[in-house]
């Protein structure tokens, strides 16, 4: 269990992918773009064998963004896409309107 200080120190927000494209040699990854609000995050996502890249483009998605870079098949990950896995599977989560990249998640 955690308390309502360490659950705070969570940077969750909404990003909007701009690009998105798979990672050369890899069947899972993708690399994308994503707009945090207060700036362009790159961060790869195991999601490749579920998403076209192409229909990526402009969702809106949770996103952590206070998490440790990470590199992947040699790629920079600054951030973390959340969703939900369902039977082995990722599903994405999106907001029920339409709010603007970097709102953040309370």
């Amino acid at each position: 269990m955690i308390d309502i200080n360490e659950f705070a120190k969570l940077d969750l927000r909404i990003g909007k992918i701009e690009t998105a494209e798979r990672i050369e040699g890899s069947k899972k990854l993708i690399k994308l773009d994503v707009d945090v609000g207060t700036e362009k995050r790159q961060m790869v996502a195991g999601i490749a064998e579920d998403y076209d890249p192409e229909s990526l483009i402009g969702a809106l998605v949770p996103v952590l963004v206070n998490m440790k870079p990470a590199k992947l098949m040699g790629v920079e990950s600054r951030g973390m896409i959340l969703a939900v896995e369902v039977n082995g599977k990722p599903i994405l989560l999106h907001p029920d309107k339409d709010v603007p990249a970097g709102s953040r998640i309370c």
